[in-house]
């Protein structure tokens, strides 16, 4: 029925299959950035974690019957290590963005959503009112929309980390947010676990104090290494949200091992922060010895000519037992090569990824 749209993706060089990867190829590819779906502790934590309940399924939505003692138990332990004063267990990152824009943009609010916005919250944006899509990371024109905006109430919507180009979220956006008294949605599915001395993501980085105004949402199915998301933020939003959230209301409530595999790794992220962050750091070192490019994200894009070029050079790594991102469109403008130097790898063999990479772009 829909053979003419596939063979156009085909021809276009941007056909996407689901793949079973062998456990023997190095994996530069995942968003797995500590290593720890990997480790065999913490599944074996979580699991003695989660035996000690009469239950270990949600069974309903949260406002039903699914809200589990776990759930309760991780919420309260990432706001407080993060500094807010709620947290909401969510089912995954996707519906966090939902959740969060759909509820909070009001018919006379205004929405302002960085252009490199995850595509799960540039979805939600479509069921609101009044959005204005703002240059990416750009604080210049960002202001420029907020001062001709009339809106009751105005909200701005950015990444810690983007998760195609690796940019960090510019500091004067905070400021800005500061400036302006405006409510700020910063998606850190890709900078918690990643940036700041304690690992905490994006305010950690920069050591802003978490004010009333300031909203997290965070996956667990990356650094985290398991399933499912968060969203921190005051009391008020977060009731707010459970009375009109849908993806909240009439979702399942998430996976209860999930979230106890995340508080097992939550926990030990924080007793081996500084080991870890030194780790992160000196990935970054190799990135910038090897590649000659400085990177503050555990996110190396690399620009390709062509879509096909793009696959090929995936091909060409894989065959040599390195796994990398091949990213098309429409996911980004242009094609990359997305790498990602993840704990998990021997530095010894992130050399050699890297190498190879070197060597086979400079051929383009």
């Amino acid at each position: 029925m829909y053979s003419k749209e596939l063979t156009a993706l085909k021809r276009a060089n941007r056909f996407r299959e689901i793949e079973l990867f062998s456990d023997s190829v190095i994996d530069l590819a995942s968003n797995d950035y500590l290593g720890l779906a990997h480790r065999k502790k913490s599944l074996k934590s979580a699991y003695k974690l989660v035996k000690k309940y009469h239950s270990f399924a949600p069974k309903a939505s949260l406002l039903v019957n699914g809200y589990h003692p776990l759930h309760k138990m991780f919420e309260d332990e990432i706001a407080t290590l993060n500094g807010f004063e709620e947290g909401l267990v969510v089912g995954s990152g996707f519906l966090a963005n939902l959740a969060l824009i759909e509820a909070l943009v009001r018919k006379e609010d205004e929405l302002f959503i960085d252009s490199e916005y995850h595509a799960s919250g540039i979805l939600a944006s479509k069921l609101v009112e009044r959005v204005r899509t703002f240059k990416h990371n750009c604080a210049e024109d960002l202001e420029e929309k907020l001062k001709k905006s009339q809106a009751k109430r105005k909200i701005i919507a950015i990444e810690g980390v983007y998760s195609m180009s690796g940019d960090i979220a510019a500091r004067e956006l905070f400021e800005l947010v500061n400036q302006y008294n405006v409510l700020l949605i910063v998606d850190e599915a890709h900078s918690s676990g990643t940036l700041g001395e304690k690992l905490l993501g994006i305010f950690d980085y920069y050591n802003l104090p978490i004010l009333p105004n300031y909203i997290k949402m965070g996956t667990l199915g990356k650094a985290y290494g398991s399933y499912g998301a968060y969203i921190l933020c005051d009391s008020t939003i977060k009731d707010f949200l459970i009375n009109r959230g849908k993806p909240i209301i009439y979702s399942t409530a998430p996976s209860v091992f999930d979230i106890a595999l995340a508080l097992v790794n939550l926990r030990y992220i924080q007793k081996k922060g500084i080991i870890l962050h030194k780790k992160v750091q000196k990935r970054k070192k190799i990135i910038e010895k090897v590649l000659g490019i400085k990177r503050e994200s555990l996110i190396v894009p690399i620009s390709q000519p062509s879509n096909k070029r793009a696959k090929e050079l995936q091909f060409s790594l894989h065959k040599k037992g390195f796994l990398v991102g091949a990213i098309r469109q429409p996911t980004v403008a242009e094609p990359i090569i997305r790498l990602i130097p993840r704990l998990g790898v021997k530095r010894s063999r992130l050399k050699e990824a890297l190498e190879l990479l070197k060597w086979s772009n400079g051929r383009n």
